[in-house]
């Protein structure tokens, strides 16, 4: 069970976003690689990046900041990447530069082939993000929301060699009310594709229903802002998953 502290980028520095709100931003910190290397030495394995202007623009925004990450983390930490990867160029390079998994989100709708061909060039490197407001899949970096099931969007790549679906429900995020455990738990149920948990871990109580018989289908979680808050203590939520059978 991983826990994956997230850094989301906005202009080349860290904030929190309240429901994907880019107006609404708050700012954790304005070093990037200061951050992650400060969640490697917590003892993450994992740092969760989210390039968010990329998101919105379609292409790489914060290509410095992400540079900055992977240098400090170095070989402490693995760190996937998302936001605004939309061809194969883009997913080439990150990789090639040391991004341990790409997340593909807006192609994973617009271009499926492309999520397919990635997987297959690059085994357990690619991601699906499935961002999902009303069950409803959101793309664009939130700003539209497609008539595509969450579910219906996972099992078209059940067979794709896909790493991971990270699913986020995005009226949780940011917003530290908790995990929406019903519809990622079922997600999770519902293909065999490992699934990481995101929007609303809001604290130790949610590391603890993380660590309950029914959660322990997903891969992980994802923290953001309770985490900078202090809502979430990285040791003794990094021992308590620990301590979980391994499955």
């Amino acid at each position: 069970m991983i826990l994956f502290p997230a850094i989301d980028l906005k202009d080349g520095v860290c904030v929190r976003l309240v429901k994907g709100n880019m107006e609404n931003a708050t700012v954790y910190n304005e070093n990037p690689g200061e951050q992650a290397r400060a969640f490697a030495d917590m003892g993450f394995s994992w740092v969760h990046v989210v390039d968010l202007d990329g998101a919105v623009a379609g292409r790489t925004k914060n290509q410095d900041a992400v540079d900055s990450i992977l240098w400090c983390v170095g070989d402490k930490a693995k760190v996937q990447l998302g936001g605004g990867i939309r061809n194969r160029t883009t997913i080439d390079n990150w990789l090639e530069k040391g991004i341990a998994r790409v997340i593909l989100g807006t192609a994973a709708v617009r271009d499926p082939g492309l999520v397919r061909e990635a997987a297959r060039a690059y085994p357990g490197q690619v991601a699906v993000g499935i961002d999902a407001r009303g069950g409803k899949v959101a793309i664009e970096g939130w700003v539209e929301t497609s008539e595509l099931a969450a579910a219906d969007l996972a099992k078209l790549f059940e067979d794709a060699g896909v790493a991971a679906i990270i699913y986020t429900d995005i009226d949780r995020d940011g917003v530290l009310a908790g995990v929406n455990w019903a519809a990622t738990i079922a997600l999770a149920n519902a293909v065999s594709i490992p699934v990481i948990a995101s929007g609303g871990l809001a604290s130790m109580a949610d590391i603890e229903r993380l660590a309950q018989p029914d959660a322990q289908k997903l891969e992980g979680a994802i923290t953001g802002r309770a985490l900078y808050d202090g809502r979430i203590d990285a040791k003794k939520a990094l021992a308590r998953l620990a301590a979980l059978p391994r499955g």
